[in-house]
């Protein structure tokens, strides 16, 4: 029994020492990222301005088609130079609408190709590839159909791809519906930490970056020398971006380029969402991580991308974390202060106040303009929204180590700009099923974890033991803040499947 008991507390004091780690992680990039955040890179028109193949893969995006078009018709580029590529492999009435805005296009005097495939063979990366094959462009601009490029983005983006050795410039995202829900809010901090803080350390350190799939320009012959679009991972942005890097190729990081998007304006979108990047990148780092450690890569390089492409086992750290930690309080053989065990408040202290401030900096550096308290909510309901996926996600890890799977699951896209009905995008129409993201039974594991941890709140340390109640305050209310969305979700399509059959 005290050897049970003494093996139970070491592996969370493991848990704890190897969040720490990722914890500190974060701060060394949000010292990286602040003196970089100073400084407005520039670069001198080219003399020539090269031809451009504006690439806008689709997939059944009616609410969100007409804008796109819109802006990129919009875009401040010599039209001669200028080419619109329209990778729709949609199977509902967006082909329609983008068939008539190509043509509406075309009318106007742009050079439009619309490319309509019958099977989503490779998915996004398969319809990139296509569009790659018909593209006269050595330049490429990639946006998905929920973003909304500046005017003057190409303007400002292509003269730092044309620099020597540089092969992606990504732009920063920025977020049409960040004030629609409590929501949109929590998730533009969490996006914001990703794109101010860590995007732009690693730009100044020289790192591996990611391209993110949309709002940047590549060069062609970039793409090219590192193997092309490849559907074998969901992320197949990071793996093209990590590819060329070791090809010798530089990924640009401009955080002073903002375009504006949507992010998910419901739960299950957001979830699956999140599900597909961590699985994408767990499938990258299996894929890639060796090739990188085994290269004559400087040694703190190395170590970087370790820290990245392995940033997602975060969550399942966070979840044994959670199992672990009201058991090793009642078995434990001594408890300091309030509970907890020796050592563990300075563990979770350095493991906590890193993403804090993280999130604070990103956050007020993207305009939060609220008082201080109310920053500090904002980031820790970021932090409880993260909590929240530990379960999904980790699941998400665990597919991405040892699965095969390599269906694109597609965030739909809405329209939204402000808050509305989860059933209505912003002109008043009912959404089809298929914009809204299914429920998942994995919520009944969620909601079973929180039983379990009130279930040993009460009958294990019991409720005086006041050094466990915030934590389960904590991951509770984020794993609640998931499952109940998803397991009403579930329940109606449940509940219509059996009276369809009926």
């Amino acid at each position: 029994m005290e050897w049970a008991r003494d093996t139970l507390a070491s592996l969370y004091y493991v848990v704890c020492a190897l969040l720490v780690l990722y914890g500190s992680y974060r701060i060394v990039l949000l010292v990286l990222a602040m003196r970089a955040l100073q400084h407005r890179r520039t670069t001198p028109e080219p003399v020539e301005w090269p031809a451009v193949s504006v690439q806008l893969p689709l997939y059944n995006e009616r609410f969100v088609a007409r804008r796109l078009l819109e802006a990129v018709a919009n875009l401040d580029y010599p039209r001669d130079r200028l080419q619109i590529q329209i990778l729709d492999d949609s199977t509902d009435c967006t082909t329609r609408l983008t068939r008539r805005g190509a043509a509406v296009l075309r009318r106007r005097g742009f050079d439009v190709q619309f490319l309509h495939r019958d099977s989503r063979r490779g998915f996004k990366a398969g319809a990139l590839a296509a569009g790659l094959e018909r593209a006269r462009g050595e330049v490429l601009a990639i946006f998905d159909a929920d973003f909304v490029p500046p005017r003057d983005f190409l303007r400002r983006s292509v003269p730092h791809l044309l620099q020597p050795g540089v092969g992606v410039v990504q732009a920063r995202w920025g977020h049409l519906n960040r004030e629609a829900s409590w929501l949109t809010r929590t998730q533009s901090i969490l996006l914001d930490g990703h794109f101010i803080i860590e995007q732009t350390a690693r730009d100044a350190a020289g790192c591996f970056l990611s391209f993110n799939g949309t709002c940047g320009v590549l060069r062609r012959q970039a793409v090219l020398d590192a193997g092309g679009w490849s559907s074998d991972t969901v992320t197949e942005d990071l793996d093209l971006s990590v590819r060329m890097q070791m090809r010798g190729w530089r990924v640009s990081y401009l955080h002073d380029l903002v375009v504006p998007g949507e992010v998910p304006a419901d739960a299950n979108s957001f979830r699956a969402q999140q599900r597909r990047w961590t699985k994408g990148g767990v499938q990258v780092a299996r894929k890639l991580l060796p090739r990188i450690l085994r290269s004559p890569l400087p040694w703190p390089r190395k170590v970087e991308a370790f820290l990245h492409l392995t940033c997602y086992g975060a969550y399942p750290l966070l979840l044994g974390l959670a199992l672990l930690r009201t058991p090793v309080r009642v078995f434990a053989p001594t408890q300091a202060f309030l509970g907890f065990l020796p050592g563990e408040i300075e563990l979770l202290a350095l493991g906590t106040l890193p993403l804090v401030v993280f999130y604070a900096v990103a956050a007020r550096h993207a305009g939060h303009n609220g008082s201080g308290w109310r920053l500090l909510g904002h980031c820790l309901g970021a932090m409880t929204l993260g909590a929240g996926l530990a379960v999904s996600n980790t699941r998400a890890v665990l597919e991405g180590l040892h699965g095969d799977d390599h269906t694109f699951e597609r965030t739909p896209k809405q329209g939204w700009t402000r808050p509305l009905s989860t059933r209505s995008n912003s002109c008043g129409a009912v959404l089809p099923a298929s914009y809204r993201s299914p429920g998942t039974t994995i919520a009944i594991a969620e909601i079973a974890i929180v039983f379990y941890l009130v279930l040993w709140k009460v009958f294990g340390t019991g409720l005086g033991m006041l050094g466990d109640l915030p934590f389960l305050i904590f991951f509770c209310s984020g794993l609640l803040q998931m499952a109940l969305p998803a397991l009403r979700r579930w329940l109606e399509a449940s509940a219509t499947a059996r009276w369809a059959s009926s």
